[in-house]
């Protein structure tokens, strides 16, 4: 017994030896070593078991192609009401129209139309699933109930004379709605308005609370409200700076907590890690930056990755990487991945991390032209993805596609003059 004893304590001192050295390093006691261990196999395999969801999704459903098929620009679901699942989803379209489908089946429910103004963006609120906003370049943001048969907004925020709404977001609590603006000569602003009793549809229009006009210089391209702090709202623009502001400051300058520099005009922004304190973009020309936002009163960089062109730094075997379409935090695995895409439709998986980026999967069989817009959600693992095929898909881990309708192959000819995006190779980096 005495032998073999020994012999365990050789063997736990060979197996665990570097362990405690580390532990060691940091004044901790033994003990807890197998315990580190454990949970660092715990946490791998958690982003593992992500990824492989991830790669082994599937198309579940695809949406009928409507009378007048149009690029589909942006894409939300509506906000689950406590343990119901998603009904609804949005899609912005390029024919100046807002489509509402459901969430199960696509089925095509209504449609709301901006004519003569161009809608930018889409978004539900969060604590009404049948009200959903869009931001218009009449120097509006429109306010449709699903409930209600007219096809007139059932409430208007509107902005100042020259205002040209290309960018807009609502906050966690329903409360603030932000839009950004085109350029118009030397101006362009952030305007925010009170969103108080939307879910009510009072129709009404509201006049903005103020705006911030001092942090961009050109156009407002993204605006993006942190998912569990009202308070915080980021922005992007063409300038290449990526602010991050509180709104519960008295003022612009108190306000701006912090600005980052992308180096190029802003096409995605995003929030991410623990407690969402990172800050991410994409930018025109294909490139990504990641900031650390928790690291401003420190010492350390708060650039966790900057990378000047993703597709020259993501290897896809017997495939290419054309553009970047956006950005998706997984909380469960705490784990930031990009979406990319081709041409002709595929569409690439990536993960992010300090280290780098790296391909996680490619789906497949989808879409036939460039896929402009997306929608992760966390509560069935599901995707739903639109592009310039005009088709909208809803894929699942695993799924089986049991509609028997043929995949339309057709890329429609396009007569954007709509503030689409266009993927240029050739783009270079515009600095500030």
């Amino acid at each position: 017994d005495v032998i073999a004893g020994f012999l365990y304590a050789i063997l736990i001192l060979v197996v665990f030896h570097p362990v405690v050295d580390l532990i060691d390093n940091f004044n901790l006691t033994y003990k807890y070593a197998p315990l580190i261990i454990i949970r660092t196999a715990f946490e791998m395999t958690a982003v593992e078991k992500i990824e492989e969801q991830l790669a082994s999704l599937r198309i579940a459903k695809r949406s009928t192609l409507s009378e007048e098929p149009a690029y589909l620009l942006d894409i939300d679901v509506s906000k689950p009401a406590q343990s119901e699942s998603s009904r609804f989803v949005a899609v912005s379209c390029s024919n100046k129209s807002i489509r509402v489908y459901n969430r199960e089946t696509l089925n095509f429910l209504r449609e709301y139309s901006s004519r003569p103004g161009i809608l930018n963006g889409v978004r539900f609120a969060h604590a009404c699933d049948s009200i959903v906003f869009s931001a218009c370049s009449d120097g509006t943001v429109k306010c449709w109930d699903i409930r209600v048969a007219t096809q007139k907004a059932v409430q208007v925020f509107s902005g100042y004379p020259s205002n040209l709404f290309i960018s807009f977001d609502i906050n966690c609590s329903d409360l603030i709605i932000c839009a950004g603006t085109e350029k118009v000569e030397k101006d362009t602003f952030l305007v925010f308005w009170d969103a108080r009793g939307i879910t009510d549809c009072a129709s009404a229009t509201k006049e903005p609370l103020g705006v911030y006009s001092e942090s961009h210089n050109d156009d407002i391209t993204k605006i993006c409200f942190h998912p569990i702090e009202p308070n915080l709202v980021v922005s992007g623009s063409t300038d290449g700076l990526v602010n991050v502001f509180d709104i519960n400051k008295d003022n612009e300058d108190d306000a701006l907590i912090s600005t980052c520099n992308s180096d190029s005009s802003v096409s995605f922004i995003g929030w991410s890690g623990k407690d969402y304190k990172q800050v991410y973009c994409m930018t025109h020309d294909e490139g990504f930056c990641w900031w650390d936002i928790a690291q401003l009163d420190t010492e350390e960089p708060i650039t966790l990755l900057h990378v000047l062109d993703v597709r020259d730094t993501v290897c896809i075997e017997n495939d290419s990487l054309h553009y970047l379409v956006g950005g998706l935090y997984h909380e469960k695995a705490d784990k930031l991945f990009l979406i990319g895409g081709t041409s002709t439709g595929n569409i690439h998986l990536i993960s992010c991390s300090t280290e780098g980026l790296s391909l996680v999967g490619t789906l497949c069989g989808g879409h036939s032209a460039t896929v402009r817009s997306f929608c992760w959600n966390l509560t069935d693992e599901s995707l739903l993805t639109g592009g310039e095929d005009a088709q909208l898909l809803l894929w699942k881990p695993g799924a089986v596609e049991r509609s028997l309708a043929k995949k339309a192959s057709m890329k429609i000819a396009s007569s954007v003059q709509k503030r689409v995006r266009v993927h240029n190779s050739s783009l270079k980096s515009r600095k500030k």
